[in-house]
């Protein structure tokens, strides 16, 4: 069974580039092979990953949506075959990228196809990581749900944190199967403190603080200059902090 762990947060709180740490930190401790899945319909982890990604699951579903399944093929076996290309190999670990719908209508056939491939898929993986969407909209449609993990990220803002705690709150109204919820503080300044008021809101929520990843310059210039994040070196502040994290959830 795999151990499946989800990443959701607020917009620009660097949840992605937590997301490709996570892969790259599983990658050292020998738990591969893992499935890392895109989520977001802005779909960036390939960039944070240093990875090309010509195909999404995305496409397939268009195309099934719009007849395009080849004569004497059913969809079944079409969706099987598209899944399978949309899936981009690389050392220890394979990505796939679910994209977004591009037309209008009703996607529930293709939708319902996908998840039954996708689960036959996780299968094969001792560990899968998944980076939702920002927001709310991925909990409410059941997208993210029967995870071991969920870390909702933040940084110190008042609305990220906000949004963190609404995220939890959903999740357990909506009861969807997260078995453990973590907060990580992410791109925290001085050092990694975290503010008292902060500290306040968080705790009156009773979501725990699994750790603080500190503001780092590094993490910034690699993201400007379009290099993999997961390239940062080891020694770097804010790759430490996000393994000790790392550390404390994964079996």
């Amino acid at each position: 069974m795999a151990f499946s762990i989800a990443l959701a947060g607020k917009g620009g709180t660097g949840k992605t580039t937590l997301a490709g740490l996570l892969i790259k930190y599983l990658q050292e401790k020998g738990k591969a092979p893992i499935l890392a899945v895109d989520a977001d319909s802005n779909a960036n982890l390939n960039e944070v990953l240093g990875m090309e990604v010509s195909e999404t699951l995305g496409n397939a579903r268009e195309e099934m949506k719009r007849g395009q399944v080849p004569g004497g093929m059913t969809k079944d076996v079409f969706m099987d075959m598209k899944l399978q290309q949309a899936v981009a190999e690389a050392d220890g670990y394979d990505l796939i990228v679910m994209g977004q719908p591009e037309g209008e209508g009703c996607y529930c056939a293709a939708n319902s196809l996908l998840c039954g491939f996708l689960e036959k898929l996780t299968d094969n993986y001792p560990y899968i990581v998944t980076d939702n969407e920002a927001g709310m909209e991925h909990i409410s449609r059941l997208t993210t749900k029967d995870v071991d993990v969920l870390l909702i990220v933040a940084d110190t803002s008042r609305r990220a944190i906000q949004a963190a705690l609404r995220i939890n709150k959903l999740t357990k109204d909506l009861n969807v199967g997260v078995k453990k919820s973590y907060l990580v503080i992410n791109q925290a300044k001085n050092g990694g403190a975290v503010p008292e008021v902060a500290l306040k809101m968080i705790q009156e929520e009773g979501l725990e603080l699994i750790g603080t990843v500190p503001e780092d310059e590094r993490v910034y210039e690699y993201d400007l200059n379009g290099k993999p994040t997961i390239e940062i070196p080891r020694d770097n502040q804010a790759v430490k902090a996000a393994f000790e994290i790392f550390d404390k959830i994964v079996q």
